[in-house]
């Protein structure tokens, strides 16, 4: 096969006190798609909330969004991935596009039915849940007013971290897509709508690790929020859209990751970015997290 028809793995690897590792034309400072890390910024965003008195982590759902019936599922239950919730919205999802039509509309018109859509009571297990994520966003703008998601964790996230460069709809001229095939790009999902806050946010990577290290190493918003996955000493998070993926943590002596590549299979970027914190730390209990969207 020719090299012009297979498409490149751009891949972008950033540690402490280390210039960034890039391969295959990655860029620091181009906006990427960062998938499910962006429910970290969500979950941050949901206890900053209820530290500002604006609402509480044991609110019922139905308290923010009324057209949902009691079920016991309390914000912390969606934001923990203990509600009881299904990973994805129910019917059948286009493979090429599957969240662009899961817009506020759709998602207000599930709100009446989440009594049967749980799978078990709330509390009782984790079901990681990007349907969970997208109610909680929706909850978190209505208890902010009305307020959209941007404006939501830009003044309780991003401004506070001194952060910037993370966006819903970035400069297309500062995005970097997968390459594909003969020189184009391949087209990303939609994902503005409601699953927005559970993995529509695009940043750069100095951004993203920029949001690591205010988040977990120097703690400048607190302790972690409950979004974050743990697995012995290490805190992690990853995140796969259609062709990008991403994989992130910090160990308690202060060592962090971020590798974002594109092309790339989703596990493989996970299974990297714990390779190279155990380098760094010889010993770190560290495993290898599940894939996630």
């Amino acid at each position: 096969m020719s090299p012009l028809a297979r498409p490149r793995v751009p891949t972008c690897v950033l540690t402490p006190g280390s210039a960034p590792s890039l391969a295959d034309g990655h860029a620091p400072d181009r906006y990427v798609e960062i998938g499910s890390l962006t429910k970290v910024v969500t979950g941050t965003a949901l206890v900053r909330m209820a530290a500002a008195g604006v609402l509480a982590l044991d609110d019922p759902v139905e308290r923010w969004l009324p057209e949902a019936p009691a079920t016991g599922i309390t914000l912390l239950h969606l934001a923990r991935h203990t509600s009881g919730l299904p990973r994805l919205p129910p019917g059948r999802l286009p493979a090429r596009d599957p969240y662009a039509a899961f817009d506020a509309a759709a998602l207000r018109a599930l709100l009446p039915r989440l009594d049967a859509l749980v799978t078990g009571p709330p509390g009782e297990r984790e079901e990681y849940s990007n349907l969970g994520y997208a109610v909680l966003g929706a909850a978190l703008r209505a208890a902010a007013r009305g307020a959209s998601y941007e404006e939501v964790v830009g003044e309780h996230v991003l401004r506070p971290l001194g952060v910037a460069e993370v966006a819903v709809r970035p400069d297309p001229g500062r995005r970097l897509l997968a390459p594909g095939r003969f020189g184009g790009s391949r087209a990303p999902w939609t994902m503005t709508g409601a699953i927005l806050p559970a993995g529509g946010l695009w940043a750069t990577p100095r951004a993203a690790a920029e949001l690591v290290v205010g988040l977990l190493v120097e703690r400048r918003l607190g302790d972690p929020a409950p979004s974050w996955q743990e697995a012995g000493r290490l805190r992690w998070h990853n995140g796969a859209t259609r062709h990008a993926s991403l994989f992130t943590g910090a160990t308690e002596d202060g060592s962090w990751v971020l590798v974002h590549r594109l092309n790339a299979d989703p596990d493989a970027t996970d299974l990297l970015g714990v390779e190279i914190l155990r380098q760094g730390r010889p010993g770190s209990a560290a495993a290898a997290p599940p894939a996630a969207t």
